[in-house]
């Protein structure tokens, strides 16, 4: 019965998801997933790489991978980027794959505050393992079905195009971001099925726990990041809301995720995860994972998600110096910052 279950939560899951992109737990670790304004948004070139497990104890667990690169040219005062996109769920092989091109322009409105908005030009298909289908005809032909809708299955490429913004201080930023502004046609029937657009609104703090400014070198930096994503996609929205707490190297943090405008099966509101997270911050390189627990009416049973994320940074070749003291900009004070990053 309880496998049984399991079945039926995955199906009726897989029937919404489809029209929905996935997501992140760990979205500071894949900015250009969240925001094309948040590309070049460092002084260093650098390399992100995530990958997410969801519900592993469903019969076929949700796999979604992201890698990107991104750098800031000072010249242009502007924010270059590449990510690529892939996420596979479901028994019969669904995945999805996406490239895209993204640009950011920084606008210094003044010492201490910046303007970053951003455009993202996408490619993407999607499609599925016809070989992994079982029909109920085929049962009875030798596994061979007749069903014409069988073979109307076919991979469908499109074209994908978002744009967001981000405006940021030393000490706090907001963003909000417009995906699939298109509404490409993602359809393996030949069929018209509409991506809705996703529109999302995030937002933080850097709070530092330093007693002065003052505090000596041999000190450790201890900071607070308050921060909120809420996404809306077609009739599903959710709210992303949690802190890390950072003691360099170290980090940890706490968030809720839920759908507060939105019902559960049962008609109540609509929650979804406690999300754990850990993150080791060194020289160059950031490694974080989470754990997503659900407290959804999958529960345990689900498995909850496994995340793990890398960063590295490397600096950028060196460009006159006069060029990169007119369009040096202050860097977002995201989760991943040193301590001695500012000075």
């Amino acid at each position: 019965m309880k496998r049984l279950l399991i079945l039926v939560l995955l199906g009726w899951v897989s029937s919404h998801a489809i029209a929905q992109d996935p997501q992140f737990s760990q979205y500071y670790q894949v900015p250009l997933y969240l925001n094309p304004g948040f590309a070049g948004i460092t002084s260093q070139q650098r390399v992100s790489i995530a990958h997410r497990v969801q519900w592993p104890n469903l019969p076929q667990a949700f796999a979604t991978y992201a890698a990107s690169y991104d750098i800031f040219v000072d010249e242009l005062r502007s924010g270059f980027g590449i990510l690529a996109t892939t996420d596979k769920m479901g028994t019969a092989g669904w995945r999805t794959t996406n490239f895209s091109l993204l640009y950011s322009y920084k606008v210094k409105i003044n010492d201490n505050l910046v303007f970053s908005p951003g455009l993202s030009f996408g490619y993407g298909f999607n499609g599925l393992d016809r070989s992994r289908l079982r029909l109920g005809d085929g049962l009875e032909y030798g596994n061979i079905s007749l069903d014409d809708a069988l073979f109307r299955l076919n991979n469908q490429q499109y074209f994908d195009f978002g744009s967001g913004f981000l405006l940021y201080s030393r000490a706090l930023w907001v963003g909000a971001a417009f995906a699939h502004m298109n509404q490409p046609n993602i359809s393996i029937l030949n069929d018209e099925s509409r991506l809705p657009m996703k529109i999302t609104v995030h937002g933080g703090a850097r709070l530092s726990l330093a007693r002065n400014t003052f505090r000596k070198r041999t000190e450790r930096s201890s900071y607070l990041t308050p921060s909120f994503i809420y996404r809306k996609q077609g009739p599903i929205s959710q709210l992303d809301l949690g802190m890390n707490y950072h003691i360099d190297p170290v980090s940890v943090g706490l968030w809720y995720r839920g759908k507060p405008f939105g019902q559960s099966l049962s008609g109540s509101v609509a929650q979804d995860a406690l999300v754990f997270t850990m993150g080791l911050y060194l020289k160059n390189l950031t490694i974080g994972y989470s754990y997503d627990f659900s407290i959804s009416e999958l529960s345990a049973a689900s498995g909850g998600a496994h995340e793990i994320t890398l960063v590295y940074e490397f600096v950028a070749k060196p460009l006159n110096r006069a060029v990169k003291k007119k369009n040096k900009i202050i860097p977002c004070p995201t989760f991943n910052k040193k301590e001695n990053f500012w000075k």
